[in-house]
């Protein structure tokens, strides 16, 4: 890189990850921001860039993947963290705003996409795909989940991806772009389909893993079975990239399109749920 340090993630700056498993470190950020989110925990640190470093080196080490930041040279280390300093500050100081709001009669909406390699066969192997990612969310996260599936086929998410993209855009939500290689060996398919087909109970998802439990005072394992209400959002005609522009120029038929579809998924969710 411009610092003199090779990349610690990934293979380029427009390659996949280096070691798959970190797909698992953004699902352990995930429960981290869900406990301070419902817990009100406020951060207070003095630079939210050397926080984020430390932040990444512990799920890394929790997850047996090791420490990265922890082997950057300290003079590296410091001018990373001053080229993000603003763009971190501004995302903890947006997390803080967060957490410290009255969270009474709200939902939390914990946004994700997971897949598989173009022609993968199902089940897929972890880390890849939904049903890696749901057995790795918390128990308090498991305990309260509905799942809204926004149905786009992997044809039309590389379209919508090349669409959308715009040059820097990388930091953005609504103009980023994901290179072809990532999008066929990550997110070539999906296996959301093959989790509410093959699960016990209908119209859910079934997650299921092994806790450790209390049995006449010696702690032994278990499986803990949850059956996640699932609803979908059918999105393979493209009913939702009209909210791109600006409210003015969107169309009345194309608004009523997506809003019923999705008023549909929704009621069906809470029925479920």
């Amino acid at each position: 890189s411009k610092l003199g340090w090779h990349y610690i993630f990934y293979k380029g700056a427009t390659r996949p990850f280096k070691d798959p498993m970190e797909w698992s470190t953004l699902i352990e950020l995930l429960n981290e921001d869900y406990e301070d989110l419902v817990n009100s925990n406020i951060i207070n640190v003095p630079s939210a860039a050397q926080w984020l470093f430390e932040r990444m080196d512990n799920i890394r080490e929790k997850l047996d993947l090791g420490r990265e930041f922890g082997k950057i040279p300290w003079g590296i280390r410091i001018a990373a963290g001053k080229a993000i300093e603003a763009e971190v500050a501004e995302f903890l100081k947006e997390k803080n705003k967060t957490a410290s709001a009255d969270k009474k009669n709200k939902t939390i909406v914990i946004e994700l996409a997971r897949g598989g390699a173009n022609g993968a066969k199902m089940p897929l192997t972890p880390p890849q795909g939904y049903a890696s990612a749901f057995e790795m969310f918390s128990e308090h996260i498991l305990n309260r989940a509905s799942i809204l599936y926004v149905w786009v086929t992997p044809e039309e998410s590389r379209r919508k991806n090349y669409e959308r993209a715009k040059p820097n855009g990388e930091s953005s939500i609504l103009n980023h772009g994901v290179p072809l290689e990532v999008m066929l060996g990550e997110y070539g398919c999906d296996d959301m389909a093959y989790l509410i087909e093959t699960s016990d109970k209908p119209n859910t998802v079934k997650v299921e893993r092994t806790v450790t439990v209390k049995k006449k005072g010696k702690d032994v394992f278990a499986t803990k079975k949850w059956n996640i209400p699932v609803a979908r959002f059918d999105n393979r005609e493209d009913l939702t990239t009209f909210i791109r522009k600006d409210p003015k120029e969107w169309g009345k038929e194309e608004y009523k399109k997506m809003y019923k579809g999705l008023s549909d998924a929704m009621k069906t969710l809470a029925e479920l749920s």
